[in-house]
């Protein structure tokens, strides 16, 4: 009975989510509501458990992260840092612009994650193109690609990364498998895009301002190497990621400490005004929606879902286009962990086709829906972007990108 009142109340405020704006409450405050009734209805017939103890520490850690990205990122962007790439991107059309930030999400994505790379992007964008609505398809393409890139190699998404560490997947071979079906995967909505996109950006008058900020060009580098060191830091030390970007704020806040401490007048760009300015109702919205899903995953919900495909559908291509659709509404990170307990290494060894087409599918798949990726949650709480206007202008065009991919991939 509890499985029923959990996937009721997981549906509701999913619902309530998706229409936002019609009912006027804000996201965070009803995932927030529908990660705590879930759990209440779970603890009420199961009583205590080990697991919550074990979800709550595996949101912190993502949302330890987030938080230490964000103000990396605000504090590179409160000293200008941004007009350094700004002043080197010069076209103003919107075609170009689309491309351009598009690739650079897909390869940095590979390199960073697809969380970083989202932050960071839309950060970007912010300064590019100041307008919010003219900016939506460019964000939009951001979460796809930063979803494709972090695809096809082992740090670039999260869901690969678990595959790699548990032995699904070597690195060599994933890359080689899956570097054409993801950038088919991005470059198929991106075509679209550009038939959609028309005429030029307004252009941006210089800011002299942020040429004059002291420590521009120091705080920007620093910062961006912060943010790359976060997968060497882990493959080193096989720490949690949140750490490595702990580390970098830490040096980051010591630097600009050194720098300004001895003037007043700049205590904005110091990190204690920065941490003011980083959107604490998305983080909370990335609290609950997270909790949410991991109440439906301790019900077992998720690994009925497993089960299912197991005995119901043969096919191993369907089962994992299948999961591409269900991660596009459930957080893939728990679904890509109860698949790897419904199939045994000694039935599919490592670099079997099916984990390779899981990967794939769990990392691009999510990019259908906003909430179906850990970029597109990120995005809802940086651009305030709504369920709905994602559904209308990104989701079709990503979903024939995503089954174009697979296709790809089946073909090779």
């Amino acid at each position: 009975m509890d499985v029923v009142i959990i996937i009721a109340l997981f549906l509701l405020g999913y619902a309530a989510i998706i229409l936002e704006h019609p009912i006027k409450m804000n996201k965070a405050a009803i995932a927030l509501l529908t990660a705590t009734l879930c759990w209440t209805a779970y603890f009420v017939t199961n009583g205590p458990t080990e697991a919550f103890a074990h979800h709550v520490s595996d949101v912190a850690q993502i949302l330890f992260f987030l938080m230490g990205a964000m103000a990396i990122v605000e504090l590179m962007d409160s000293h200008g840092g941004f007009s350094i790439i700004t002043d080197l991107i010069q076209t103003r059309s919107k075609r170009k612009m689309l491309w351009i930030i598009a690739f650079i999400s897909f390869f940095l994505s590979s390199v960073l994650d697809n969380l970083t790379t989202t932050i960071l992007m839309v950060s970007l964008l912010r300064k590019l193109v100041p307008d919010k609505e003219s900016r939506l398809f460019l964000c939009f393409i951001v979460v796809v690609a930063a979803n494709a890139g972090g695809a096809w190699t082992p740090i670039g998404d999260v869901t690969t990364t678990m595959l790699w560490i548990n032995g699904q997947l070597t690195s060599i071979a994933v890359m080689k498998s899956l570097f054409l079906p993801s950038l088919v995967s991005l470059l198929v909505p991106l075509c679209i895009y550009s038939f959609q996109l028309k005429g030029n950006y307004n252009r941006l008058p210089k800011n002299a301002k942020n040429q004059r900020v002291p420590g521009r060009r120091r705080v920007f580098v620093v910062g961006i190497l912060a943010l790359v060191f976060v997968p060497i830091f882990k493959a080193l030390t096989g720490l949690p990621p949140f750490m490595g970007v702990l580390i970098g704020l830490a040096v980051l806040w010591l630097m600009t400490d050194l720098m300004h401490h001895k003037h007043e007048e700049r205590h904005y760009l110091r990190i204690p005004h920065v941490l003011t300015r980083i959107d604490t109702s998305g983080i909370l919205f990335f609290l609950g929606i997270l909790l949410a899903v991991n109440a439906l995953e301790s019900a077992g919900i998720l690994s009925s879902i497993a089960t299912w495909l197991s005995n119901e559908v043969q096919n191993l291509s369907l089962i994992a286009t299948f999961i591409g659709f269900v991660s596009a509404i459930i957080d893939n990170v728990p679904l890509v962990a109860a698949t790897m307990g419904m199939y045994s290494l000694s039935s599919f060894p490592t670099d079997h086709t099916f984990w390779h087409m899981i990967a794939y599918a769990a990392g691009t798949g999510g990019s259908i829906l906003i909430i179906g990726s850990a970029a597109g949650v990120a995005l809802m709480g940086l651009e305030k972007v709504d369920f709905l206007s994602y559904l209308k202008k990104a989701s079709l065009p990503t979903l024939i990108g995503y089954l174009a991919g697979m296709g790809i991939y089946l073909l090779l």
